[in-house]
């Protein structure tokens, strides 16, 4: 196997690994470590931040993430590795922060808002990047994952919705500093 298809392998098999890792520790603690997600403006909610994307409530919530969450992180790591771990804690840490901000007062955990980053932030380089690959990869997303969408609309009070805007928003915001980063570069 190549080196560069190994590295991303390991890469979402590591991530992957993590996942499920996390989920069984929080099937031992009977669900316990949802208390660990993010608690809007309460000072122990801001742990929460770099935590509650690894968290899921049950099983059926991490297996509802993680296939699309893989599929995401694959397309974004064709550009590097590197970026995508930066753009994935640049999502983490800004929606979290909003979600922290904005948020109904809930535990607020799972994966979803990460992968509503990802996802906007696959069309938004479309936008931005301009370049046949960005635009295959957003063409990609809209077809297969376009219905995702509605998930940016208030439809179940156990879903947080504010975790998929927040995501959402901050996946628009790195490709947009990103882009201008890159004209900076030049």
């Amino acid at each position: 196997m190549k080196t560069w298809l190994k590295h991303r392998v390991y890469t979402l098999a590591a991530l992957a690994a993590l996942l499920i890792l996390i989920q069984c520790a929080n099937t031992l603690f009977g669900g316990r470590l949802a208390t660990l997600g993010i608690l809007p403006r309460s000072l122990d909610g801001l742990w929460g931040i770099p935590l509650a994307p690894f968290i899921h409530g049950d099983w059926r919530h991490l297996f509802s993430n993680l296939p699309i969450l893989l599929f995401l992180s694959a397309l974004l790591m064709t550009h590097s590795i590197r970026d995508y771990l930066f753009s994935s804690l640049t999502i983490i840490f800004i929606g979290g922060l909003l979600v922290w901000l904005f948020a109904r007062p809930a535990y607020h955990i799972g994966a979803s808002g990460w992968i509503f980053g990802l996802w906007a932030l696959l069309l938004a380089q479309a936008i931005t990047r301009r370049r046949l690959l960005d635009l295959l990869f957003a063409l990609l997303v809209l077809v297969y994952y376009g219905s995702i969408a509605a998930g940016l609309l208030p439809s179940d009070p156990y879903i947080s919705t504010e975790s998929h805007i927040a995501g959402a928003a901050a996946g628009v915001l790195y490709a947009v500093f990103t882009k201008r980063r890159d004209r900076l570069k030049k």
